[in-house]
């Protein structure tokens, strides 16, 4: 299937999307994800609003251009309403401005569904001996069912080649090689919300669990080229602009770093047990005790789960009750 094949088979997706029901939409209205079938099978759809475009020739047009205005209350100086807006320019250039963004998730999975279906958290411990006993050999089984791909397709230059930012050559620097190339989720316009993933080569180190004193240099070196690589990329950035963090768990069991603007909404994915900052990483390695192979598998672990995850059920919900396992809050 050739390049544009696949873009047009992927648009299509989007139109044969016949809608089942709702699974999730967050607070703000601005995200909602969709489960429904496309080609006869399983698939998600996931709308979410973009981000105002900021240029003049839309702005001055778009009050004027505002339909189906409903009032929602008033007082005083203050009111609420609803619209729906876009103004297309001119005929023949349809929607210029598009106001939303669109994934697509087909065949979607059982893992799928659970993951962006609305949940109660629980927050957990995860021991040295938790993680050693039962969170590896989960892990590992992830591994194991193909997830990865999409991954070693970036790394080895079949998929997104157009895309990467920054890359050392592959295989020159044996286990220190790494590329960076935007997250799928940012639209490559709205500089205050950028997010970038920076990827190892290696396939060794599944987490920051793997990680150990003597990466310290690696991970020292590796976020100065991000660093250095973003700035230069997109100018009007300044160093000091940026955050680096892992999540933990992760999507994906492959290491990799986050990049974004600091301006970027704190959603849950940037929240206090989901990311660590790659500094805090670096510097909980640094002050421990212990050789050069002591590393981030010797310490406990506090996040959130989902209680549809697998993570939940598999794992911490048959421990909830045992000496093991850390009480959920």
């Amino acid at each position: 299937m050739t390049t544009q094949e696949s873009k047009r088979r992927a648009e299509e997706l989007i139109t044969k999307f016949q809608f089942e029901r709702v699974l999730n939409q967050d607070e703000a209205g601005r995200r909602i994800t969709l489960y429904g079938q496309a080609d006869s099978q399983p698939a998600l759809l996931i709308l979410e609003r973009a981000p105002f475009p900021d240029a003049d020739e839309y702005l001055s047009v778009l009050p004027a251009s505002l339909r189906s205005i409903t009032n929602l209350g008033n007082n005083d100086i203050y009111s609420w309403s609803l619209a729906s807006g876009g103004p297309v320019l001119r005929d023949d250039e349809g929607d210029k401005f598009a106001d939303l963004k669109i994934s697509v998730i087909c065949p979607c999975t059982d893992k799928h569904v659970k993951k962006h279906s609305r949940q109660g958290y629980r927050f957990v411990t995860e021991t040295p001996a938790i993680y050693r006993d039962r969170v590896r050999p989960f892990m590992q089984a992830g591994r194991e069912e193909g997830r990865l791909n999409w991954v070693y397709n970036i790394i080895e230059g079949r998929k997104e080649v157009e895309d990467v930012i920054y890359r050392t050559p592959l295989g020159r620097d044996g286990d220190e090689g790494f590329l960076m190339l935007p997250n799928l989720h940012w639209d490559r316009k709205t500089i205050e919300a950028l997010h970038l993933l920076g990827i190892v080569e290696r396939r060794d180190i599944w987490s920051l669990r793997d990680l150990r004193k003597k990466h310290i240099p690696w991970l020292r070196h590796m976020k100065a080229k991000l660093v250095d690589a973003t700035v230069k990329t997109y100018p009007q950035i300044d160093v000091d602009q940026l955050k680096l963090f892992c999540h933990y768990h992760p999507t994906y069991y492959h290491f990799h770093i986050h990049v974004v603007h600091v301006m970027l909404e704190a959603t849950s994915t940037q929240s206090m047990g989901k990311a660590i900052g790659l500094d805090s990483i670096i510097e909980q390695l640094d002050s421990m005790a212990g050789d050069e192979e002591t590393g981030m598998d010797s310490i406990s672990l506090g996040y959130t789960v989902g209680e549809a995850s697998d993570l939940w059920t598999e794992i911490f919900k048959p421990l909830e009750n045992s000496d093991t396992a850390s009480q959920p809050r």
